[in-house]
């Protein structure tokens, strides 16, 4: 926070926080159906035409089809989407570093297709930008996203929660339900 309060920006090496804005940047999302504006396949969106003036759920993991985040993280987002929306929940979001064919391929699978937006981060460049990278290329993966969900509100955080490694205890849609 500057010293009138207003919230800035995060800065690279810096992990984002509670009252920050959302970095500027882009992601991608696997389109099914066409629409005007949207072509099929991936499309790149801005970050910060995505959240203005919206309240959205953005939860982060380590990967598409790893284990914790297929059993438990993605369905307990798609379990609670009525809850969250209920609650004033405009868009819930996946963001993970892989492509977005696999992270559409993913949200097929999951179920999540209508409810959670699987944006694709592929290099990294976002979940860097948010410093919520987890370097794990010693077990072969390359440079991933932490586990965490957190609150936007008009692209400012509201809530944060970033899991210890290796841990699923905080970034649930059971304890963002407690948050919005």
């Amino acid at each position: 926070m500057t010293k009138l309060g207003v919230p800035e920006t995060v800065e690279n090496n810096m992990t984002i926080r509670v009252g920050d804005r959302l970095p500027e940047g882009t992601l991608q999302e696997f389109i099914e159906v066409e629409t005007a504006g949207c072509s099929l396949g991936p499309n790149t969106f801005k970050v910060q035409d995505l959240v203005k003036g919206k309240k959205i759920v953005v939860f982060g993991l380590p990967g598409a089809y790893t284990p914790t985040c297929s059993a438990q993280h993605v369905p307990s987002y798609v379990k609670h989407y009525d809850a969250l929306r209920a609650k004033g929940v405009d868009e819930i979001w996946c963001l993970s570093v892989n492509d977005a064919f696999v992270m559409g391929a993913w949200g097929r699978d999951q179920r999540a297709t209508g409810k959670v937006r699987m944006m694709a981060d592929g290099s990294a460049d976002y979940t860097k930008k948010l410093g919520l990278e987890l370097d794990l290329t010693a077990r072969g993966m390359g440079v991933r996203c932490q586990r965490f969900s957190m609150l936007v509100d008009d692209g400012v955080v509201k809530a944060l929660n970033v899991e210890a490694p290796g841990k699923y205890e905080v970034s649930g849609a059971e304890k963002m339900l407690t948050q919005v």
